[in-house]
């Protein structure tokens, strides 16, 4: 696993009194009241690997407990693989992002505020209610909400 550069970036230009902070959208309203990242799967192979696209989702949300319980622990993993030069930049990130939150934010609420803010700058021509409608399913986010209860 390849930890991205850009993720650090941030950090590196404030350690070096390097810009200003405009927006953190991992505490700025709105932006911090939705998930910051989406997951989404092929509808044929969701289909025809039901088990499979629960598992990959499954990894990753307990994934994202291990970085909210144990940042010095994936800091330290990531680290001693090679994903990034500094242990202390890594640990920083994991500190700051809010990875305890995903239970709290709902999937369909964030969909609709991301679309909304697309539609409104014209990028995309279908509503928010329509993409809902047509593109998403929560099924097994909802039933690893339940699992992965803390």
């Amino acid at each position: 696993m390849r930890f991205s550069a850009f993720h650090l970036q941030p950090q590196e230009l404030r350690a070096r009194q390097i810009g200003h902070l405009v927006v953190d959208s991992a505490v700025d309203r709105p932006w911090s009241q939705y998930f910051c990242c989406l997951l989404y799967g092929n509808t044929g192979y969701v289909q025809k690997y039901p088990v499979a696209t629960k598992r990959v989702l499954r990894a990753i949300l307990k994934a994202t407990d291990l970085c909210a319980s144990q940042p010095e622990r994936v800091a330290r993993q990531l680290f001693d693989d090679g994903a990034a030069e500094s242990y202390d930049r890594l640990l920083e990130v994991l500190r700051e992002l809010p990875y305890d939150r995903w239970r709290e934010y709902d999937p369909e609420d964030t969909m609709r505020f991301y679309a909304l803010r697309l539609h409104e700058a014209k990028l995309i021509r279908s509503t928010p209610n329509k993409i809902i409608a047509e593109g998403t399913d929560w099924r097994f986010f909802n039933e690893l909400k339940r699992e992965l209860k803390v």
